[in-house]
């Protein structure tokens, strides 16, 4: 990700769905204006659900997905189909394509079946509307349906206002750290600098809180742990919050004042896209650990692993010292996380800001359903090293007015 572009994770995600060659990967072309996915009369041309993320009028930074045919066949086109399914997870919008020739089958009966059963706004749109005859007039206009023609262009611009329309109902006015501070107020962000961090930059996390700062007037400060106390020191008054990577938790706790405010990065994100009472919750399960449990332990994105890595290092050996016990780990990554958690004792999630907020609320959604507990890094290390009360204390939001601009 560029630093000037919107991250993955706070694009509204567009997902094109329908049967092999109802015309998906055209309308995507059509909607997007550019030739986004490879076209042809051959049946089951899109093998793989391919993103691409883009500014697309009226609707701002979204992430356009061209799925495969939801009715491809054999072997290789069912793991297709589950390819296809998995998306439904991380769509904000879905756009069920209808061929207008052979109308709606089983197989979009279905579809639209799961989209209401996950609540995800969608639409349906028939295609190739330019091959009937006594086409729309006759055609009921209802607000799930639109009807169009990828290859003469007709309709399209009416279909983007109607996607625009229902995205808007998805806003979420939620903020990372914003309302937790006010303007001008200061705030200390810890940030580690170790083996793990990338070189010449801010991880995302850290990039998206002082961001979100920076938009109400609050002035954030940013420093490694080892220089924490020098920067309390030159600091006139006390700050009005300190963030911390989670990892130096129990440092960050010791030098701070009692009077501050403190959480960690990873617990801003947990209350930004995730429930925070249920991973607070979760991380109760460790009383229950014991030898030989399993534990999932999943992060959202899928970096280069290095020596002193928190997810597959430095967490394994702190719940081992926590419990005293030696569970199994198990570790995925990405996309990668698994529908069926049901033989897991605990899940231990990343904060996600690789995925968008319907995707992490669909894991622990799953994870709730299926009755196994989960949480997020930093309320787990805070809850082993003692100081979740705190942590989650200092997630008060604080009222003050904007002053309109003279």
């Amino acid at each position: 990700m560029g630093m000037n572009e919107t991250p993955s994770g706070e694009r509204v995600h567009i997902a094109f769905f329908g049967r092999r060659n109802a015309g998906k990967s055209s309308l995507v072309n059509a909607v997007t204006g550019q030739e986004l996915a490879i076209v042809s009369d051959i049946r089951g041309t899109t093998t793989d659900p391919v993103y691409k993320s883009m500014e697309l009028l009226p609707l701002g930074p979204v992430v356009i997905i061209d799925t495969p045919g939801i009715d491809d066949e054999g072997e290789l086109g069912l793991k297709r189909v589950g390819k296809t399914r998995q998306v439904l997870n991380k769509a904000d919008l879905a756009v069920l394509v209808v061929d207008a020739v052979e109308g709606i089958s089983s197989w979009e009966e279905e579809m639209i079946r799961l989209f209401e059963k996950k609540e995800i706004p969608y639409l349906v749109v028939y295609n190739k509307m330019d091959l009937l005859t006594g086409k729309s007039e006759q055609e009921p206009v209802v607000e799930h349906t639109a009807y169009v023609s990828a290859r003469t262009r007709e309709g399209i611009q009416q279909l983007k206002e109607k996607m625009a329309r229902l995205t808007s109902q998805e806003t979420d006015e939620k903020r990372l750290a914003a309302d937790l501070v006010k303007p001008f107020d200061t705030v200390i962000l810890v940030v580690p600098i170790d083996k793990a961090a990338p070189k010449g930059r801010l991880i995302l996390p850290q990039q998206q809180v002082i961001r979100d700062l920076l938009d109400i007037g609050a002035m954030p400060f940013v420093c490694r742990e080892s220089e924490l106390s020098e920067t309390f020191a030159k600091l006139k008054e006390a700050p009005a919050l300190i963030i911390t990577d989670s990892q130096v938790f129990p440092l960050v706790d010791r030098l701070t004042p009692p009077q501050v405010r403190l959480t960690s990065f990873s617990i801003l994100f947990a209350r930004y896209k995730g429930d925070l009472k249920q991973a607070a919750e979760g991380a109760k399960a460790l009383e229950m650990i014991q030898d030989g449990d399993p534990i999932l332990i999943s992060e959202g994105c899928t970096h280069h692993r290095q020596c002193g890595d928190i997810g597959t290092e430095k967490l394994p050996d702190w719940i081992r010292q926590y419990t005293g016990k030696a569970p199994e780990f198990h570790f995925t990554s990405g996309t990668e996380f698994p529908e069926d958690v049901s033989g897991y004792k605990l899940i231990v999630h990343c904060g996600g800001c690789m995925l968008n907020a319907r995707e992490m609320k669909s894991r622990l959604r799953s994870a709730a359903d299926q009755e196994i507990p989960m949480t997020n890094y930093g309320i787990l290390i805070a809850y082993m090293k003692g100081i979740l009360k705190r942590s989650m204390g200092a997630l008060e939001p604080v009222r003050w007015e904007i002053c309109a601009e003279k």
